[in-house]
């Protein structure tokens, strides 16, 4: 039987450049909030760059534009970070520091426990998510896949509406 873990990647567009103070309270968070998540229960894994984050990588032309993924045992404890923890006040203000986004910024997904989600792959399950909508290989909390290896139908995991871009 394979075990499974819980991949995700959410993007961003920076409303300012990274020196710009309009966007110095995120980056003034960053270190704390990282810190939180791999302290976590149920955290495996995020992708990092050389300043201890992924605000450096540039995955795309758009130097605005930063990545983050993380890897977790399951849905319930990525879902607890991300709601449930320090987290939550300071991702309430992300309005204040990125841009609108139009389309898909969030992707969950399923990966064989010991794998690690390539930044190409997470792009990959947004772009999936945003032009067919949640599926199993690519999907969010509001319509939650079961692992490969459970069946049954997507489950709304009932983020609180400000958090999911609909408020």
């Amino acid at each position: 039987m394979t075990h499974w873990h819980l991949a995700q990647i959410n993007i961003g567009r920076l409303a300012a450049p990274a020196e710009d103070p309009i966007v110095a309270g995120f980056f003034a968070a960053l270190d704390r909030i990282n810190a939180l998540a791999e302290a976590s229960p149920g955290f495996v894994w995020r992708l990092q760059g050389e300043g201890n984050n992924a605000t450096d990588l540039q995955p795309t032309p758009d130097p605005r534009l930063i990545v983050n993924m993380s890897v977790w045992a399951d849905a319930e404890a990525l879902f607890d970070f991300v709601y449930r923890s320090a987290h939550t006040p300071v991702m309430a203000q992300r309005r204040a520091w990125f841009d609108r986004f139009d389309g898909a910024y969030q992707a969950l997904w399923w990966i064989e426990a010991g794998s690690l989600p390539t930044v190409e792959d997470g792009l990959a399950r947004l772009w999936r998510l945003d032009r067919f909508g949640p599926c199993p290989q690519a999907f969010t909390f509001k319509a939650r896949f079961p692992a490969p290896d459970r069946a049954g139908p997507p489950y709304d995991m009932l983020p609180d509406p400000w958090c999911v871009g609909r408020v």
